[in-house]
């Protein structure tokens, strides 16, 4: 991912991001896809109304797909309204999706969606990343570098 891309994902208004998924998993390797939405998912997913706790992708006949994604239903929707955890496509190149479908079939590596947004042109987007799970003792030292780093912000604000 280049800067350019990086300071457009900061300027998103929506950031809906999974924050276990940095916890539980170590990222072999990250990349954007566009999202299949139908009617009212879109004005819900601009008002921050979506989820992505328990959410995973799955590759079903060269199609990559996340599952368990929870986008409220929108406020002012009538009966067009949408299911709140429907399966919903995602886009990818046939390249990346064989890629993904190679590596997903070694035993311990799964796709995880990490933050949804929406990018320059208001379309929704989903960055997700091939991810391999981390054993218990992993997690410990993951959260004592997070410990040490607190502790060394601290200190530099005391002596500023």
């Amino acid at each position: 991912m280049n800067k350019q891309q990086e300071e457009l994902r900061k300027k998103s208004p929506v950031q809906i991001k999974n924050r276990k998924a940095s916890f539980e998993y170590f990222f072999i390797e990250e990349f954007t896809a566009g999202i299949v939405l139908t009617g009212t998912e879109i004005k819900s997913i601009r008002l921050g109304k979506a989820s992505l706790v328990d959410t995973y992708c799955v590759i079903i006949n060269g199609e990559l797909w996340v599952k368990g994604m929870n986008i409220s239903p929108y406020f002012y929707g009538s009966y067009n309204n949408h299911e709140m955890k429907r399966d919903r496509k995602l886009l990818l190149t046939k390249r990346e999706i064989q890629k993904l479908a190679s590596a997903t079939k070694q035993t311990g590596y799964t796709i995880v969606p990490l933050l949804v947004f929406i990018d320059e042109k208001g379309r929704a987007k989903m960055d997700i990343a091939l991810c391999k799970g981390k054993k218990e003792f992993d997690k410990r030292q993951t959260l004592k570098e997070k410990e040490d780093r607190r502790e060394m912000d601290r200190a530099m604000k005391v002596y500023k």
